[in-house]
């Protein structure tokens, strides 16, 4: 499958964007904040001219954020930003799958996967796999019910003798099926639970009459979609911020 990229890409722009209720652009340069003390809830999705690297710095103040830097980011932007002081932080795999061609997955004994019911309960079973953690609950439960693309969202929660344990998300736009939000409890990992919660946003977005699924890998997660069926399509580099001058 050779994908047109696009979708894919604004797909997960429009996704991330929906955390700027502090601030977001989604022109040329692309970046949204929640001012949640969270470097992945802050950050720039895409530059379109190295020039921009102060002016983003600018635009996103004291939080901490990340750079990510795409096919959809301008030619150089990475050296530009290596020369301004940025670090390289990690990379990040875009794949992407035929949702015709995904391969059958096992739902778990006893797991139940269900739409959410409330968003406290879904920001504290996604909240320690991704780092969100004490005082940012109550700030992320808050730009979670400030997102205006709710139409766009379906929040899945899967549970084990009724505790939430597995989390993931369907964002539906620009035609392709964006899985988000995969997360797995730590004493519930390795039971194909990650898996099953994937399953069930693709089939999701299926019921949508979507039939390309996407999402960007974590290295723990990239050996799981492959066996689904997912084929590598692109990368995102992410870069902490260069220091802010003046």
């Amino acid at each position: 499958m050779t994908p047109d990229l696009e979708p894919h890409l604004a797909n997960c722009r429009d996704y991330w964007l929906g955390w700027g209720a502090a601030a977001r652009s989604g022109g040329a340069l692309a970046y949204y904040r929640s001012d949640i003390t969270h470097s992945q809830l802050n950050g720039v999705l895409r530059a379109q001219d190295p020039g921009q690297v102060s002016q983003a710095a600018e635009a996103m103040g004291d939080v901490p954020w990340l750079w990510w830097v795409g096919p959809d980011s301008a030619g150089g932007i990475a050296d530009e930003l290596v020369r301004h002081g940025a670090e390289l932080a990690g990379a990040m795999p875009i794949m992407a799958v035929d949702l015709d061609r995904l391969a059958p997955v096992e739902q778990p004994a006893g797991l139940e996967i269900a739409p959410v019911d409330a968003l406290e309960e879904w920001v504290n079973a996604y909240g320690p796999s991704f780092g969100v953690t004490g005082d940012l609950i109550d700030e992320a439960v808050r730009n979670e019910s400030a997102r205006t693309d709710d139409a766009r969202i379906v929040r899945l929660v899967g549970r084990i003798d009724g505790r939430a344990v597995g989390t993931a998300l369907l964002y539906d736009a620009h035609g392709v099926a964006g899985v988000y939000v995969v997360a797995t409890a730590e004493p519930y990992r390795r039971r194909g639970i990650g898996a099953a919660l994937t399953a069930a946003a693709l089939q999701a977005g299926r019921e949508r009459g979507l039939a390309i699924g996407t999402l960007q890998a974590s290295g723990m997660g990239a050996p799981v979609y492959r066996r689904m069926g997912f084929v590598e399509v692109g990368e995102y580099r992410l870069f902490s911020p260069p220091p802010r001058t003046g």
